[in-house]
């Protein structure tokens, strides 16, 4: 029992169940205690204040300076009587995780303690721009960049902190965050949909994008995680043999909660709920370990900006527990990975679900309307929609038959669907022939509830009767990577179809006519995106392929879809992404992946050569004195007894002469891609060379796993951090 594994087992036997943020009283008494929404701005704040907020919040206008002073002494007051004593600007750099700077309200002078909290310090704040990622657009020695506060998300109390979420932006104005992008396309998506909802309704002046974000993680206990090099620096096994037991059964999935776990998400809600986050359902997922949570959905800036918080939170409350949340799309091998499924749909400012069917003619066509854009415009942008999800750690979970295929597809559902053929079976002279009998479908259309069509699982994009549940959004990114991406080609899509059913209405048709023939062809171009069936079926990645739908293959290959001139054009033209930052990002990506397989590389290397040879030779020595004793005993007949430890001696030999000439490899193929100046390809040689060899290495380590004595294996197997 002397290894660090046999060590943190016997400290993982010896954790608790408890509750430590347990609140008396109904979570109605206590929900948003840490937030200052709006109801508690007008009690600290003077009217004038409190308008200039509200404005923003409401109606977009721009917060005037001027009032600056009066906000932030109001937001100090509260902050003070809740115990606060820093604040700090909360921003998204291009990490997929947020970034914090913490200042003191309290101030000196003549040594003499006050505090002070002044409009300029609420309004903006200045990181180090060339200090987070940036793909070229600040160099080192152009340290200068800004954090501003975003009205439209409440600020809040975390850990005594005033937390204000804000935007970053370099000190010459390009987003080196999600956040600002996110905004824009969200102002341009509302335009544009206002725009053709006004076809129906004039009384429409806004549009705003919803989303729901189900987030799905492991755990696993805090000492075998620290027993765990891999998973502590690159949050994923590199070695692991599966365990004889995992997900097979099918037993895990909604089975009954465990205690330690159940304590576990008893009090992160709690905090949560202090947040304002409207958390409703908790579960176990399918992998052993592994659970889900997820609120009901919200605006989405406040929708990203609560579910980073929550991230935070789950891993602030997992300390108590001695437990590790594990975010990684693919921590283990062979078990189901991790997503985090975005709910999207989008609504007026009058209430009405833009996707949501209804029982008359004419909410019928408006939500055909929007439904033919969202599929047009998912079509035209198909592989940069699977692109912008896209990572290391999520292509390991993508294809897997545990999450959706790295091939874009919708799933319509079979009502929706059929009223699609219909359409799209329609002639020319019907469409435009402007009688009833030409837009009888649109009739016809049933009411679709959210459950009248069933679910596929298979789909990264699928309708579920009011909404879009975009799949295949890794569980550890920023959603708000994907989701501008997806606004920026709804908003592209809504703005011609607007200008087509205009031109046709110049023309002389009339307006029901005008949108049905838009509607007609925007359906009929997307009409290959559409796919029913089964996404994990050979058949279909066939079928795919014929139908000119490009796979994300290869991560670095993929990116290169951010050089495509329609890719540029589409983010320009909306506003959402200047040339000179799509190809920042561009940058980002490549590096980012270069750098997390770097040191995934280094970690298996390391391990190999630091735990499982060692162990391997320890053993490999036990079996040669047991041959020897038994050579001594039985003379020449000795192999008549021990013909299995020798055959066991020679894997253990073979594995263990593959793995050091490997690692050897693995090393020099490092070097050879890091002499590579250009990024793009030094992440392709990353992808193949690096990564293939890590594969070979790894095989040659899980097989030892399985041969040397369990007393001597240093590092915890998959069966005990998979149950605990």
């Amino acid at each position: 029992m002397a290894t660090f594994r046999h060590r943190a087992l016997n400290e993982a036997a010896s954790h608790q169940t408890s509750r430590y943020f347990e609140e008396a009283g109904p979570v109605s008494g206590y929900f948003g205690r840490n937030v200052l929404d709006l109801g508690k701005m007008k009690a600290y704040m003077s009217p004038k204040a409190y308008e200039a907020v509200l404005a923003s919040v409401r109606y977009g206008a721009k917060l005037d300076r001027s009032v600056a002073d009066e906000i932030a002494e109001g937001m100090k007051k509260w902050a003070m009587e809740m115990g606060a004593t820093h604040y700090t600007h909360l921003f998204q750099p291009l990490t997929d995780s947020t970034a914090e700077k913490h200042e003191a309200f309290v101030s000196f002078k003549e040594g003499v303690a006050f505090e002070k909290f002044k409009g300029d310090a609420l309004v903006q704040q200045e990181p180090d721009a060339s200090s987070f990622p940036n793909g070229g657009l600040r160099n080192t020695f152009e340290a200068r960049g800004y954090s501003a506060w975003d009205p439209s998300s409440p600020v809040f109390l975390m850990d005594g902190t005033l937390c204000i979420p804000s935007v970053f932006v370099s000190y010459t104005g390009e987003a080196l965050d999600t956040k600002a992008p996110n905004l824009k396309s969200l102002h341009a998506l509302s335009e544009a949909a206002t725009a053709v909802a006004n076809l129906f309704d004039k009384g429409v002046n806004a549009v705003k994008v919803n989303l729901g974000i189900e987030q799905e993680y492991f755990l696993v206990d805090e000492s075998l995680y620290n027993a765990r090099p891999d998973l502590m620096l690159c949050g994923r096994t590199v070695i692991g043999h599966t365990s004889a037991k995992d997900q097979q059964l099918e037993d895990h999935y909604f089975g009954a909660i465990p205690s330690r776990v159940s304590s576990f998400m008893k009090d992160f809600e709690t905090e949560a709920y202090k947040l304002g986050i409207q958390l409703q359902t908790r579960h176990n997922e399918v992998a052993p370990n592994q659970f889900e949570c997820a609120p009901v959905y919200s605006e989405a800036t406040t929708a990203v900006d609560q579910n980073m918080m929550l991230m935070i939170v789950m891993q602030k409350v997992a300390e108590k527990h001695h437990l590790k949340v594990i975010f990684h799309e693919k921590p283990f091998d062979g078990v189901n990975g991790s997503g985090k499924h975005c709910n999207w749909s989008i609504t007026t400012d009058t209430g009405v679900n833009l996707l949501s069917p209804g029982k008359t003619p004419t909410k019928n066509l408006q939500s055909l309307s929007f439904y033919a854009s969202v599929l047009r415009g998912v079509y035209k942008h198909h592989f940069l929609l699977m692109t912008s999800v896209a990572t290391l750690s999520n292509s390991y979970r993508l294809g897997g038959n545990e999450a959706p295929p790295a091939i874009m597809s919708v799933f319509s559902g079979s009502t929706l669907y059929r009223v699609f053929q219909e359409i799209m079976g329609l002639t020319e002279a019907q469409v435009a022939s402007g009688k009833q009998e030409s837009i009888r479908i649109v009739n016809s259309i049933p009411e679709i509830f959210p459950d009248n069509t069933d679910r596929n699982r298979t789909s990264p994009f699928a309708f579920t009767g009011n909404r879009f549940e975009f799949r295949a959004v890794g569980s550890s990114q920023n959603v708000a990577s994907a989701v501008y991406v997806l606004n920026s080609v709804v908003a592209e899509s809504l703005r011609e179809f607007k200008a087509e059913v205009d031109a046709l209405e110049a023309s002389g048709e009339d307006r029901s006519s005008a949108v049905m023939t838009v509607v007609r062809r925007f359906i009929t171009e997307a009409k290959d995106i559409m796919f029913e069936g089964n996404g994990y079926s050979r058949e279909w990645e066939e079928e795919a392929q014929n139908r000119g739908l490009k796979a994300v293959r290869n991560v670095p290959e993929a990116y290169e879809i951010y050089h495509d001139p329609d890719v540029i054009e589409l983010f320009d033209s909306v506003g959402v992404l200047a040339p000179n930052e799509v190809e920042a990002r561009f940058e980002i990506l490549n590096e980012t992946y270069v750098k997390k397989l770097q040191i995934e590389a280094r970690v298996l290397g390391d391990m190999c050569l630091n735990h499982v040879i060692p162990a391997a030779v320890k053993y490999q020595n036990v079996l040669i004195e047991n041959v020897r004793g038994m050579k001594e005993v039985f003379g020449e007949e000795f192999m008549n007894f021990c013909s299995a430890e020798v055959g066991t001696l020679k894997q253990i030999s073979q594995y263990i002469n593959n793995i050091s000439l490997d690692v050897e490899t693995l090393v020099e193929a490092r070097k050879k891609a890091n002499r590579i100046e250009d990024i793009a390809l030094r992440a392709k040689v990353y992808s193949h060379e690096v990564k293939d060899m890590m594969d070979k290495i790894r095989d040659s380590a899980d097989r030892l796993e399985m041969l040397i004595d369990d007393e001597l294996w240093p590092i915890p197997k998959y069966r005990e951090l998979l149950f605990f």
